[in-house]
């Protein structure tokens, strides 16, 4: 029995709760993980796994195994990575869960750039507007508005991402000039879950002062794409994170409406697994992100 590959098909079985679901992510067959827990139960001599139509979960005696086994399998990847490391080369598989809005624009260009200094890094980018659990679903890094409240994570926080008020010239030569706070509440806009408060009221700061302001929301949407286009074709103004529209206000596709004001900014945060040792390779990539994402415009 390779007692290696046993354990990691039973670690990653707990994990994900599903065999399926760790047949998947470890490139097997679901028969070849099942071979691996069995044997892996028959070298312990006790049953690891309770099975049900719905979820696989560990026995107390799998549990115990779990927790002794997940980090030294960690160990034995971040040791033989770092063999690697020790010659110059960084190689290995990263997987990186981020927000769209960052995702595609920021990180997407600065892992083409990683990978171009170390061709053996391999990454799967997800791109998402959900809240995940690292551990389970199998993420090396991910990449977070709002501080993370789980007690398994690292957590390093990168800036405050700036809101601003925007619109298109198409839109305000249709409504017109928006100069005040007051016309601002009767125009159509879009917004998001993150911009306005619990009385679905939009939070705004400006020099050291704040107010919440009923608006006209036609449009509230998670994804940048979406506040994005909603902006450029002119059929509502609102708020949006200045990181991903500062060309466009630059070039004039978008006017900066109510500049003394900006909508309540979040903070953005980069978080790693405290389960496992840092891999080379991650640890690698999140220094280089660390050292570029900083500069990005509308990140303080």
């Amino acid at each position: 029995m390779d007692l290696a590959a046993a354990l990691r098909a039973f670690t990653r079985t707990v994990e994900r709760g599903s065999i399926t679901a760790a047949a998947r992510d470890l490139s097997l067959s679901q028969p070849a993980v099942s071979k691996h827990i069995a044997n892996l139960e028959r070298r312990v001599h006790a049953r690891l796994l309770e099975r049900s139509n719905r979820l696989v979960r560990p026995t107390p005696e799998g549990q115990a195994l779990y927790d002794a086994s997940r980090s030294a399998l960690a160990s034995i990847d971040a040791a033989v990575e770092g063999l690697n490391s020790v010659s110059g080369t960084i190689e290995g598989a990263i997987r990186v869960h981020a927000p769209s809005c960052i995702g595609g624009k920021y990180l997407h260009p600065m892992l083409m750039r990683f990978q171009e200094v170390h061709p053996g890094v391999s990454f799967e980018l997800m791109l998402e507007n959900r809240t995940i659990d690292l551990v389970y679903e199998n993420f090396d890094m991910a990449f977070i508005h709002g501080r993370p409240s789980a007690q398994d994570l690292i957590v390093r926080r990168l800036g405050m991402t700036r809101r601003v008020l925007v619109a298109s010239p198409a839109y305000l030569e249709r409504y017109g000039p928006v100069e005040t706070l007051e016309r601002l509440s009767e125009i159509p806009l879009v917004t998001t879950s993150r911009s306005m408060t619990t009385k679905n009221r939009l939070a705004l700061l400006s020099k050291g002062a704040s107010t919440e302001l009923e608006v006209r929301s036609i449009l509230q949407t998670n994804d940048a794409h979406v506040i994005a286009r909603t902006l450029f074709d002119g059929h509502a103004a609102g708020p949006v994170q200045y990181l991903l529209v500062s060309e466009e206000i630059a070039n004039g596709r978008l006017v900066h409406i109510l500049p003394d004001w900006e909508v309540r900014p979040t903070e953005l945060f980069m978080a790693y697994p405290s389960v496992r040792f840092m891999r080379p390779a991650v640890r690698a990539f999140s220094d280089y992100v660390l050292n570029h994402i900083r500069s990005v415009e509308g990140l303080d």
